[in-house]
């Protein structure tokens, strides 16, 4: 279904829309002295507005400590991270908040979406959040562009896990953000809902103009992005354009991760 309308430094050219995601010399550490951990390390990276990029890597690589750097949700230690030309990397809490709610959506392995809530409702909590009049033509928009605009009056528990995810991509994409960051999300799907709920974010960069950053295991779901990067030890070490699923597992088994059993689909 369409909606409509091997280096340390990964850079992509960016289009007359600029860049979506930069990150300069990003590092993020853990404790002190003979304890410290490094989760990341001096992570150089500039994502052009409208992409679809994968990022892979072993477990304890920094795949989580990433995503959450680049979303805003934790602050690096040393290093500067930007999004949608806005510089995050001082801002206050409150400041902080406002931009992820107004500017950034966010769709997880769990779904997180409120039980209590309908659909429709579900969909429209970023803009109530954000303090903004719920619109329900938007989210009527939104519903229908995933598949789901007979759902709108449905509760979370009424739905099967695809079609939560699917409202879950529907609140992401309602206040067309600058990126839409993406942590494991096809995790707990079916492999034909996986591939279904992949299609709707590779549709939504497509026709919609969207960033999509996504963090997963699995190099079926990488192949639907525009690149993928290889995080080891916390650092980039790789990247990969317009690469199938095998080609993809194959470098990951380089960086001492399991091969999936899905790659070969």
């Amino acid at each position: 279904m369409a909606l409509r309308r091997g280096r340390t430094r990964a850079e992509v050219a960016a289009p007359e829309g600029g860049l979506a995601v930069e990150l300069r010399g990003v590092t993020r550490t853990y404790g002190r002295g003979r304890g410290t951990v490094y989760a990341l390390r001096g992570i150089d990276l500039a994502l052009a507005r409208g992409s679809f990029t994968a990022v892979m890597g072993p477990s304890g690589s920094g795949k989580s400590t990433f995503l959450q750097c680049a979303a805003g949700l934790d602050r690096p230690s040393e290093g500067s991270v930007r999004l949608g030309g806005t510089e995050i990397t001082g801002m206050g809490e409150n400041k902080l908040t406002e931009l992820r709610r107004t500017r950034l959506g966010f769709v997880f392995q769990a779904f997180n979406l409120l039980p209590s809530l309908t659909v429709e409702q579900n969909v429209l909590l970023p803009l109530r959040l954000a303090g903004q009049r719920p619109d329900r033509r938007c989210a009527a928009e939104v519903l229908a562009q995933v598949g789901l605009a007979d759902k709108a009056r449905r509760r979370p528990g009424e739905l099967s896990g695809g079609q939560q995810q699917r409202v879950a991509i529907a609140r992401a994409l309602v206040t067309r953000p600058d990126v839409v960051f993406a942590d494991e999300p096809t995790g707990a799907l079916d492999t034909t809902t996986a591939a279904e709920v992949l299609g709707l974010l590779r549709s939504a960069v497509d026709g919609l103009g969207a960033t999509v950053v996504m963090v997963t295991h699995d190099p079926v779901a990488a192949a639907y992005a525009d690149r993928v990067l290889f995080l080891a030890d916390g650092r980039i070490t790789d990247h990969l354009e317009r690469a199938g699923a095998q080609r993809i597992a194959a470098r990951m088994a380089t960086l001492g991760a399991p091969a999936y059993e899905g790659a070969a689909a």
